[in-house]
């Protein structure tokens, strides 16, 4: 689904949460230090050096789009450049392509400050974030995780993972369905009271030889889920398939659901079964093109709609 960017209104203490937010974390990076992790160059010195060495040692980046890069003035820029050639970090040579279009790197004197620099970086974020327990961390990454991806939702070379639940999880993931449903859809609060019961169900009568649940993860932060229950010694059912808004477009959704097949299939399982309603287009896609086969359809009343369920399933 494409999430709603549209302005909204924005209360006082909002904006003096974030302002605090803001305040916080410029001290906790020491961002108003002359100079950054004690290399002898500033900030905006810094982010073009770590730009140019995260760009890898081929050419292949000019000014103008490294100050895009950076959204960075281009005359600001340009100082900025000028300095680092002069300190021998950078230098400018013709593309192959087009002798007109000079391309950036770094020197080997800048490549060895590029590396001084992450390897500081490392250290204090290692610094930061050692004196929290695991889950601290794992809660913090997320909470970062989460802000860089509701200011910025598209799409990026992300990490996903699948693992196990943990405390918290099922809570959360009923929690963000309905929320999210409500959301897209406009389903009202009964539909969280089904997706409860279906955990507390699974945890009541779960078999762990033939039953699971998988938490996605992606950048630290919980981004998706999926159930495999018991129907019965012959077929196993899907449930509680969700993406988060911010992991869409990774083909998380299908990864998902492979792999709830794959488990199925090894479980002795011979058929795969799932409900759903029509208006679930993107998760339809989903099961069409790992084979499952819509059987029935019936018209209901719930969640506050008037919807299609759906019946699909899929010989293993």
């Amino acid at each position: 689904m494409d999430q709603d960017r549209s302005v909204h209104p924005v209360p006082a203490d909002r904006i003096a949460a974030v302002r605090r937010f803001n305040r916080f974390h410029t001290r906790l990076v020491g961002a108003l230090n002359e100079h950054l992790l004690e290399s002898g160059y500033a900030l905006s010195q810094a982010r073009v050096v770590y730009e140019l060495g995260h760009a890898g040692p081929k050419p292949g980046i000019t000014a103008t789009e490294l100050g895009r890069e950076l959204d960075m003035d281009p005359g600001y820029l340009s100082r900025l450049l000028a300095g680092l050639e002069r300190d021998g970090l950078i230098a400018r040579q013709p593309s192959p392509q087009n002798a007109k279009r000079l391309l950036l790197s770094l020197t080997e004197a800048g490549d060895a400050l590029f590396r001084r620099l992450d390897a500081a970086s490392a250290r204090e974020v290692t610094d930061l974030l050692g004196p929290l327990a695991e889950s601290e961390q794992k809660a913090l990454v997320g909470a970062m995780t989460r802000i860089r991806t509701l200011l910025d939702p598209t799409p990026d070379d992300a990490t996903i993972v699948l693992r196990d639940p943990e405390p918290g999880d099922l809570g959360f993931v009923v929690h963000r369905q309905g929320f999210l449903y409500g959301k897209e859809y406009g389903w009202d609060w009964t539909f969280e009271g089904l997706l409860g019961g279906i955990v507390a169900q699974f945890v009541e009568t779960y078999d762990p030889a033939r039953e699971r649940c998988w938490i996605a993860e992606m950048d630290g932060a919980v981004a998706g889920s999926v159930f495999v229950v018991r129907a019965d010694d012959q077929t196993a059912k899907l449930r509680m398939l969700y993406v988060e808004p911010s992991a869409r477009g990774h083909g998380l959704g299908r990864r998902l659901v492979e792999e709830a097949i794959r488990f199925a299939r090894a479980r002795g399982y011979t058929k795969m079964v799932l409900w759903t309603n029509d208006i679930l287009v993107a998760a339809r896609r989903i099961y069409e093109t790992t084979g499952f086969t819509l059987v029935s359809e019936e018209r209901h009343h719930s969640y506050g709609k008037d919807l299609v369920g759906q019946y699909w399933e899929k010989p293993l």
